[in-house]
């Protein structure tokens, strides 16, 4: 089922912080009520298409700071792992001078939780617990608001990178619903015109966008 519309699930987990400061509390319920929050899951440190990822979106980050969006990512590795990761060259596939904080999932309770898991735990034919399916996470991005409640889900399969730009536009489109209390219609981006939920609304936009 999916978690668009409820509440995002809690936790507390190991973090790093600041691009190398260990915490060992980390939770979303810091930014409720001051910040909209980017949470992602990428599948492994050390890899490939996830370095791209991470630092696609630390190149970004000021564009999320700017929109009062918080941006956290999640696998998972455990702290040490990110710390060796964030201490590794790019020119080697590190992820030096990511500043965002990069939860470690080590449990993976927060990936199963938020219904981005590869597999699950089960009990086979002689009763002992085994994990069937791919052990990391898909790259899952939600976003969640002020109150909490998450606002848009995308999964990923592991090969496919995420669009970055695509996501600023998905955090664009729910800021200007907030603000003004119109819809945003397809393809829409900042400073386009959107419409109101009414026939009135949707009538006058689709003369002026579709009848030429």
């Amino acid at each position: 089922m999916s978690l668009l519309g409820t509440k995002a699930p809690i936790f507390k987990a190991s973090a790093v912080i600041k691009g190398g400061t260990v915490v060992d509390d980390f939770s979303l319920e810091q930014f409720l009520g001051k910040k909209e929050v980017i949470l992602f899951f990428y599948p492994k440190d050390f890899t490939f298409v996830c370095p791209t990822e991470l630092l696609s979106f630390q190149q970004e980050l000021f564009q999320f700071e700017q929109r009062n969006v918080a941006l956290v990512g999640c696998s998972t590795d455990t702290e040490e792992t990110h710390v060796a990761w964030l201490n590794t060259d790019r020119t080697k596939g590190g992820i030096a001078g990511i500043t965002y904080p990069l939860i470690a999932d080590v449990s993976k309770t927060i990936s199963a939780n938020y219904g981005v898991l590869g597999g699950s735990w089960d009990y086979n034919e002689s009763g002992q617990l085994v994990f069937s399916g791919i052990p990391v996470a898909y790259r899952g991005t939600f976003l969640i608001d002020k109150e909490g409640i998450i606002r848009y889900v995308a999964i990923n399969d592991l090969p496919l990178g995420r669009n970055v730009d695509e996501i600023l536009r998905i955090v664009d489109m729910w800021q200007h619903v907030v603000q003004f209390g119109e819809v945003c219609p397809a393809n829409w981006i900042k400073g386009d015109v959107a419409m109101h939920a009414t026939q009135e609304g949707i009538s006058d936009y689709l003369t002026n966008h579709f009848n030429k």
